[in-house]
């Protein structure tokens, strides 16, 4: 900033200022906006290069004279938060009073006490009434603060704030916010961080898109994110905050509490984070809404006629601010106003404890409601809030702003006094040494007031909605056409799944709640005959004619479109998917979301999205098309799935699926929607299906039930002296079939095959009954799903998949006998099926060659048997291991 000192004609910069203000007081804000924009336009047309205007000076954005009053009692809400701020700490502390250190954060609630108190006594609105609350991404270390509160609602017992962090006996309270662990209270899990602010973003661009389409009425509501500054270096915090301004969306508001500081010191200790976000957020054409002083400051700003205080406020980089709050008033007096005497001058009559006091926006509560105020009243933008605070406020001497501030378990007795003493806390010093919780009782003036202030906002928050209205799906036999042989007519199970579709969407009941979602690749998934038929949704319609107008599947845009077309974008079409999964609980509108995706791109790069989604409850499915090592035979390395099915089973309540079959995959999506939207399982699904075209059987009689439980007997071979059992799912089973074929016309060899549509819920069976069993010895032992199917089975058995061997070797523990597994472990390569099949040693002659060396080991044949076949089929013994090249 070196305006003030090499200005050459003061007199006539300031007839310019003196012309501005002059607009903006008697015309107003806007017409100003307008004239500074004509000169914007004009400087450019001329070639004069413009400075950076995505950055304001480092003061607050509203002015004193323009900030919104706060209503209510300053004094009475000082006080509620005096005492959820000492419940909270009581909590964390109470915590860690023993030897396991349980853990829990005092200073994020700390610093964001004031930013979350303000929001549930004028802002946050809760669902009882006409319209749905609104949605409330809490950032997930201040849950103590949030608890706290809670507890002095009566929502929460001391029993339960005692066992905070102590949850395997269910009495107790969740480390952070997790709605699987409480379902009735938290509504989004937050604390792996940036995932809250991209959530957010979907959540409400998923509140447009049902609006649009007339499913709820949106109304005013709002999307509240809180996140910290630090947050914000995560990809996903910022990802998709184009996609927020693109599409105007005016009911989504992030608050960013910029406490200068991460979990371990500085965020941006040499520079400004503040004017950094400030920069990115308006560039994406956010509202921009800095609240970064409190009001102490406002006299001085008024008193400073040199202009030096936001000179000053303007060079000063974010690890001197954290030092003032650390290292106090008379520091604060020498290193900040002692730059400039001017600056010194105008704080000479005040005491160091008075500079101590100058107080930050995000702990002034007037100058926070006016930034929400202004966010609420905001149209046209979503709007971002910049609060500046101190890390740690109100914690005392001992992690008030310190680098370590983010790992403080316990205050000092000394801290603690002060707390008690500031906050006016009613507790003796004996009672202080076990830092008892306190609260009034129900009939006291503030706890009158904090309800009386939750009644006017809809009742009590964070509170979920965990049911739901079953719906009415459609029986199997409406979808009789996926069921059939398909004839000489060869397709792709990913084609059956589209026909499914159509006939979903088709249906009177839930027509309307199926929502398609893909990144940008509905045309490789042969999808594009849904864009005349459904339209793709966008805000602002189609405002172009598309150049294939004239075709019958055009590309058709509109604000009532049902697919979500999210562009090259696999974390953010997770994240609508999410949005629409727990719309039965967040919008009170239940959908039925298919994200279908190239199956590579699903878990491998957005797991962490797919985790919270299992948290969180999500209902719909996930359909990894493209899928299998093999399949996706001319993409390569970085295409090719072979390890998805493994991830879908880390998620406890992800069941999944790798059907052969057009009616295999029928069945499952028709049982999947059953047992989620009429039976209420809480689950969601992912199946894997496969862009290779080959006939289709119909469906034997009576394998429904093998099919759901994810194994059943395709082929029964004859009874012989020699025979196999011969496993295996998707693509590969095709060539499982064909070894059979292989083993009894050249080996006189039998097998039985058996398709496992889903290895993962098998051994899922198999591993709750072998535990059943384990704790319950005296009683009749149970018999697992998988032990029923093979129980009068003769022969090894030998299981063949496109994913990595440990995807069947999983069922290894809980086999009758000899078990032998192939797969494609190793990075994948590009060539023709057959090829990549033959690479990755899972093709018939492979399979064929398992099964015999399996007899072998049985004793039923010679092994010299198996060194025939393999030179028959031309298999060097040599060859590298596929996952070693």
């Amino acid at each position: 900033m070196q305006d003030i000192i090499d200005d050459i004609d003061p007199i006539e910069t300031n007839e310019w200022l003196d012309a501005l203000e002059s607009v903006a007081k008697h015309e107003g804000d806007e017409r100003a906006r307008y004239i500074l924009s004509k000169l914007g336009e004009r400087a450019s047309d001329m070639g004069i290069e413009s400075a950076n205007t995505l950055t304001t000076s480092y003061v607050n954005t509203i002015a004193p004279k323009d900030e919104a009053r706060m209503p209510g009692d300053l004094f009475m809400e000082r006080r509620i938060r005096s005492f959820i701020r000492w419940n909270a700490m009581a909590m964390v502390m109470r915590a860690n009073d023993n030897d396991e250190g349980l853990g829990g954060h005092i200073s994020s609630f700390s610093s964001s006490a004031t930013l979350y108190d303000i929001g549930f006594n004028y802002f946050f609105r809760g669902s009882e009434g006409e319209q749905e609350g609104d949605l409330v991404f809490f950032q997930g270390h201040i849950a103590p603060g949030i608890y706290s509160r809670a507890y002095l609602e009566g929502r929460l017992t001391e029993e339960q704030m005692d066992n905070y962090r102590r949850e395997v006996d269910g009495v107790g309270l969740s480390s952070y916010p997790h709605p699987w662990l409480m379902p009735d209270f938290w509504q989004f899990p937050t604390v792996s961080m940036g995932l809250g602010p991209i959530q957010a973003i979907y959540q409400a661009h998923v509140m447009r898109y049902l609006s649009a389409r007339s499913l709820i009425n949106r109304g005013d509501r709002k999307v509240w994110a809180f996140l910290g500054d630090g947050e914000c270096d995560e990809p996903e915090s910022l990802g998709a905050i184009a996609l927020a301004g693109r599409e105007q969306l005016e009911n989504l508001v992030f608050v960013v509490n910029c406490n200068l500081q991460r979990l371990d010191g500085p965020v941006r200790g040499n520079g400004k984070i503040v004017q950094e976000l400030e920069g990115v957020f308006r560039g994406a054409g956010w509202n921009v809404i800095k609240c970064l002083w409190g009001r102490h400051w406002d006299p001085l700003f008024e008193n400073d006629t040199s202009g030096l205080l936001k000179k000053r406020m303007d060079e000063v980089c974010d690890g001197e601010l954290q030092n003032y709050k650390a290292n106090g008033g008379a520091y604060t007096r020498e290193h900040f106003f002692g730059k400039y005497p001017e600056l010194l001058e105008l704080v000479k009559d005040m005491s160091d404890q008075d500079i101590m006091n100058l107080n930050r926006g995000g702990h002034d509560p007037y100058k926070v409601f006016a930034a929400y105020q202004q966010a609420m009243n905001h149209k046209g933008q979503p709007t971002v809030i910049l609060a500046q605070t101190v890390k740690g406020y109100g914690t005392g001497k001992s992690g008030q702003a310190k680098n370590d501030t983010h790992s403080m378990k316990k205050v000092a007795m000394d801290d603690l006094m002060d707390f008690r003493d500031n906050h006016n806390i009613p507790l003796t010093d004996e009672q202080l040494k076990d830092v008892p919780y306190y609260r009034p009782s129900k009939e006291s003036p503030e706890m009158k007031y904090m309800m009386d202030r939750r009644n006017k906002l809809g009742g009590v928050y964070p509170s979920r909605r965990a049911d739901f209205d079953a719906l009415e799906i459609p029986p199997l036999d409406t979808f009789s056409s996926q069921l059939k042989e398909s004839g000489k007519r060869e397709m792709s199970t990913q084609m059956t799944l589209n026909r499914v579709l159509s006939t979903l969407v088709k249906d009177k009941a839930i027509g309307e709640r199926i929502v398609p979602i893909v990144p940008d690749e509905a045309r490789t998934f042969g999808m594009e005959g849904m864009f005349r038929q459904l339209g793709i949704y966008t805000s602002e319609g189609q405002r172009y004619v598309p150049h294939d107008a004239d075709q019958i599947m055009f590309y058709k845009e509109s604000k009532t479109g049902q697919i979500l077309e999210e562009g090259i974008n696999e974390a953010g079409a997770m994240s609508a998917w999410m949005a629409c999964a727990t719309s039965y609980s967040n919008n009170n509108c239940t959908m039925i979301p298919f994200y279908i995706y190239y199956s590579m791109f699903g878990f491998q790069r957005i797991m962490d999205l797919a985790w919270a989604a299992g948290d969180m409850q999500a209902r719909g499915f996930l359909i990894g098309a493209t899928s299998g090592r093999t399949t996706l035979n001319g993409e390569g390395l970085q295409h090719q799935d072979g390890h998805s099915h493994l991830m879908a089973q880390m998620i406890p309540n992800c069941v999944s699926y790798d059907p052969t079959f057009g009616y295999e995959l029928t069945v499952i999506v028709q049982d999947g929607l059953k047992r989620m939207f009429q039976d209420k399982e809480n689950k969601f699904y992912y199946i894997t299906t496969m862009n290779e075209n080959y006939a289709h059987p119909a469906m034997p009689i009576g394998a429904e039930e093998g099919i759901v439980k994810g194994m059943y007997l395709l082929q029964e071979g004859k009874q012989a002296e020699k025979k196999v059992q011969l496993m295996g799912c998707g693509t590969i089973l095709r060539e499982v079939i064909a070894a059979a074929d292989i083993l009894r016309d050249e080996f006189g060899i039998e097998a039985d095959i058996w398709s496992t549509t889903s290895i993962n819920e098998v051994r899922r069976d198999a591993q709750a009954v072998a535990r059943w069993n384990m704790l319950h010895p005296a009683q009749e032992q149970r018999t697992s799903y998988l032990q029923e199917c093979l129980a009068d089975r003769q022969g090894p058995v030998i299981a063949a998949t496109d994913y990595m061997r440990m995807y069947p070797e999983q069922l290894r523990e809980y086999m009758p006998g000899t078990y032998r597994v192939l797969g494609t472990d190793g990075y994948g390569r590009s060539d023709t099926r057959n090829k990549l099949r033959e690479f990755f040693e899972v093709n018939r002659h492979y399979v064929t060659i398992a099964a015999l060396t399996a007899l072998a080991d049985d004793g039923l044949i010679e092994r010299s048997v198996i060194a025939s076949a393999m030179q028959k089929f031309g298999i060097n013994p040599e060859k590298p291991a596929p996952w070693t090249v």
